[in-house]
Formats: C-alpha cells, sequence, structure tokens
C-alpha cells in the first residue's frame, strides 16, 4: 500500500517566495503544464482514494493530473500563514532578523487568515492519513496495511505535505523542516516490514 503526495504546481506567488496560505491563487502556465506532466504517475495506478485541497491551485492539479474522481477535503488547506501571508521570508527578516518558520511560527492576521501552529497543522494532517488508512483497509481492525494492494493520493501544499510526510514516520510536525518540496512534484509514502517509510520524495516526472 502507498500513499502519493502531489504538490501542485507553480503559482505567481509560489514563484515569487512568497508564503501562500488560504489566498486562493490560480496556476501559471508553466504550473498548468507541471500538473498535466504528473499524468504519468496518475495513470499508472488505479487509486482508491484521492484527497485534494479546497484550494484551486491543488483541484485544478488534481483535474490537469487527470482525477476525475476526487474528494475535497478541508484538512489539506495550506499553513495558515496569518499575518505573514503574502510576503516573503526575506521581507520578514527586515523586521525580525533571522526569522525561520519552522522555529519561529507566524503572526496572527486578519479574519481570513488568523494563523494557525505547526502543532496545529500537524493535526490536520493526522486526521488525514487516519482517513485514507481508514479508507484503504479491507478490515478497520487490521493494522498490516502493508498487505494491502491499494494506493491513495493526496494533492495539497508544499509546507502541508513536508508536515504530513513528517507526521507519517511519527516525527514532530516542525521537522517537516527537513523536507524540501518543489511545485509540480510527487512522492510517495508507505511501509517496509510493516513500518512506515518514505519511499520517493520530491521526484520529477
Amino acid at each position: 500500500m502507498d500513499i502519493f503526495l502531489l504538490r501542485h504546481g507553480e503559482t505567481e506567488w509560489s514563484r515569487d517566495g512568497r508564503h501562500t496560505g488560504r489566498t486562493d491563487l490560480p496556476l501559471l502556465p508553466r504550473g498548468e503544464e507541471q500538473a498535466r506532466q504528473l499524468r504519468t504517475v496518475v495513470k499508472s495506478h488505479d487509486f482508491a482514494a484521492v484527497l485534494v485541497s479546497p484550494a484551486e491551485r491543488a483541484r485544478k492539479t488534481a483535474e490537469l493530473a487527470g482525477m476525475e474522481d476526487f474528494e475535497v477535503d478541508e484538512d489539506l488547506w495550506e499553513w495558515d500563514y496569518g499575518g505573514y501571508e503574502g510576503i516573503t521570508t526575506q521581507e520578514i527578516r527586515q523586521t525580525v532578523p533571522g526569522w525561520y518558520i519552522w522555529r519561529d511560527g507566524v503572526i496572527p492576521g486578519d479574519a481570513a487568515h488568523p494563523g494557525e501552529s505547526v502543532e496545529q497543522v500537524g493535526l490536520r494532517a493526522d486526521r488525514a492519513i487516519a482517513r485514507v488508512l481508514a479508507t484503504l483497509a479491507r478490515n478497520p481492525e487490521v493494522e498490516a496495511f502493508d498487505t494491502l494492494e491499494a494506493s491513495a493520493a493526496m494533492v495539497a501544499h508544499g509546507h502541508y505535505l513536508r508536515i504530513l510526510a513528517a507526521r507519517w514516520l511519527g516525527l514532530p510536525a516542525r521537522d517537516g523542516r527537513l523536507l524540501r518540496l518543489d511545485t509540480g512534484t510527487y512522492s510517495r509514502l508507505g511501509f517496509e516490514h510493516g513500518e512506515r517509510v518514505i519511499l520517493a520524495w520530491n521526484a520529477p516526472v
């Protein structure tokens, strides 16, 4: 059994390094092409479950990648960056020297961007993982998921998927900092001898 993680294609803000949480930006033409290239991965698997972030950039990526039947899941939204929404790391460091999101977190924003801690994002990731495993399990009591011949996919965002991978491994959510993830790439989570592992990461098509 494996879970494929697809990061959406490039947007204007991802290209410019701006923190893009709940701002619903469309894909750039390059991002649309990145999504189409993911068809190579998608068409080689029959996914029993596909969860997609509500963001337009994620839904469009899923559609262009050839995922016709998917479930939109609120838990797959990107990290809510609060007052740092739309701002680059370099800009933040002009007023907060040495700022690092994985260590220092975000500041509260407005009603649309109240902000989240990395642990709060981790809890959302935990729920998504549990939901996928429950869907794939033939029997809810079965724990040896590596014996199942089934695949699932999630289409979401850079920081969120890094956090989800860390939680998959049983690591603190903030350890997602160790896993760089580019736009338009896929990764793969699975099992080895019954233990959770990363089978592929940040892979080009």
